[in-house]
């Protein structure tokens, strides 16, 4: 069924979640560090990062929308070109040492990153129902490769340009969406055939679309992974390389295993919701992050900050892929954009709110601040997920 299920869609979205991801990776590596070198406060150290969170919150309802009455196919080249044209400008902000310039081009990054989180529907909607949790899980394996060429940009790119440190990594990302510009040209438009209820042509409200329990629970569970992931990873590379003194080396292959943590269970997060069931799958994915706390206390050595990272990911994938695969059979093809709209909207509203909060809590109270800053948000979302559970042994919506 693996084999069969293939097709050029899937090939061309996992190339480009490897160049998107490779990118994302080299500015939260470096985003920090450059904040750090080039901010007026201290504080605003993690500022570009929140901005680029910032930036995909403020654009994931006009990337819906605009695929909508575009396309998936049209939609994408546009948001790689706004892609190539944030590294390109973020690297003139290096060369003429701006902070604010800066902040703008990986604001814009932060755009297309709403965009590129549309991946996964268009992944779902090119295969048959059956399968759309294992496409999703697929194309989310592209991370894997910027996972590990992220770190290299961030690290060896930054003596490209000798005289103007990280410049040429940003040069590198705008290269690299050039790139995804050519291949997206050879996207075919998805039919929308992933959803369980392909039958239904009629559009519901939105209210009664989002009321469902199906629904609430899958919002919540992607809000949930996505803010508290967010929260952390943005606060790692400064607790490690400002406040603890660890090497850049050490702080990029902590952020490495951490984006290879997200990815790599996207070789089986698919097969484990179809064998044990979504609330399970997200179950598992909530007591790996409250493991990530545990693990995050012991201490501030490089392998504390690694388990505690690992941990994240492994979460985060559970609980992003088992409320992708719920949410999407939680509404009819016709409703689709509008039910992923808010959905986004929702997912980086929440994780725009933490990275924006990592820099505070970090630069005031510390590493373990942020870690128990997460525990009420998860503990909560276990609590949601029992009741959920209770009401129905199958975590599916009624759409009839």
């Amino acid at each position: 069924m693996m084999a069969a299920m293939w097709n050029r869609n899937l090939v061309l979205l996992l190339l480009c979640q490897f160049i998107a991801v490779s990118g994302s990776v080299v500015i939260v590596t470096i985003g920090g560090l450059v904040g750090a070198a080039l901010s007026p406060d201290p504080a605003l150290a993690t500022l570009p990062l929140s901005i680029m969170v910032v930036g995909t919150a403020l654009a994931t309802v006009s990337a819906a929308m605009l695929m909508r009455r575009a396309g998936r196919r049209i939609g994408f080249v546009i948001g790689a070109a706004i892609a190539a044209g944030a590294g390109f400008f973020a690297a003139y902000a290096l060369y003429v040492d701006s902070f604010a310039y800066f902040c703008v081009g990986v604001g814009l990054y932060g755009v297309n990153n709403a965009f590129v989180q549309q991946y996964r529907f268009a992944a779902a909607e090119s295969v048959p129902a059956a399968v759309a949790s294992r496409a999703i899980s697929l194309v989310l394996l592209g991370a894997i490769g910027g996972a590990f060429f992220g770190p290299l940009l961030a690290t060896v790119g930054q003596h490209f340009i000798e005289s103007h440190v990280y410049m040429g990594s940003m040069l590198a990302i705008g290269a690299l969406q050039v790139i995804a510009i050519i291949l997206l040209h050879g996207l075919k438009e998805p039919l929308a055939v992933a959803s369980g209820s392909a039958a239904h042509t009629s559009e519901r409200p939105l209210r009664t679309i989002v009321l469902q329990p199906a629904f609430v629970v899958a919002v919540l569970a992607s809000v949930v992974g996505y803010g508290v992931m967010t929260l952390v990873m943005t606060a790692t590379p400064l607790s490690m390389h400002v406040h603890d003194g660890l090497s850049l080396r050490d702080t990029a292959w902590v952020i490495q295993s951490h984006v290879l943590a997200m990815y790599v269970p996207s070789l089986f997060s698919g097969v484990l919701i179809a064998r044990l069931g979504v609330v399970r799958v997200l179950s598992l994915g909530l007591l790996s992050m409250l493991a990530t706390i545990v693990f995050g206390l012991m201490g501030h050595a490089v392998m504390d900050y690694w388990w505690s990272l690992v941990l994240l990911g492994i979460g985060w994938n559970f609980l992003f892929v088992g409320g992708t695969a719920l949410l999407v059979d939680s509404y009819r093809p016709v409703e689709r954009f509008k039910a992923q709209a808010v959905n986004e909207f929702s997912v980086f509203g929440v994780s725009a709110a933490g990275s924006l909060l990592a820099g505070t809590l970090i630069h005031s109270w510390g590493w373990n601040v942020v870690l128990w800053s997460t525990a009420p948000l998860l503990i909560g979302m276990l609590a949601v997920l029992a009741r959920f559970a209770m009401r129905s042994t199958q975590a599916r919506p009624q759409n009839a």
